[in-house]
């Protein structure tokens, strides 16, 4: 059974979050510093997850100052008629 790169996993769960309330619009993700101790992954794992998130549109990241979630308008999801779908 084929397991998934951990950025993948990450930040599939975070999408999921994102997608189904449970983060909204201008909530903060966690540091790079938290998320690599709560998953016990490295710093450049969870730059990947950042990295896809935003490629997403679902995250915006702001040096200095955080990783913030974006409103709904903003989403690139499997489906959208106007941009390149993207496998969340």
């Amino acid at each position: 059974m084929p397991t998934q790169p951990d950025y993948v996993r990450i930040s599939n769960a975070y999408a999921s979050a994102i997608v189904d309330g449970k983060l909204k619009p201008g909530d903060q993700l966690p540091s790079i510093a938290e998320m690599t101790q709560r998953y016990s992954v490295g710093a450049t794992t969870v730059k990947m997850v950042l990295v896809r998130l935003e490629a997403q549109r679902l995250v915006r990241r702001q040096q200095g100052k955080g990783t913030f979630v974006e409103p709904r308008e903003k989403w690139l999801l499997p489906g959208d008629d106007d941009e390149p779908v993207i496998e969340i």
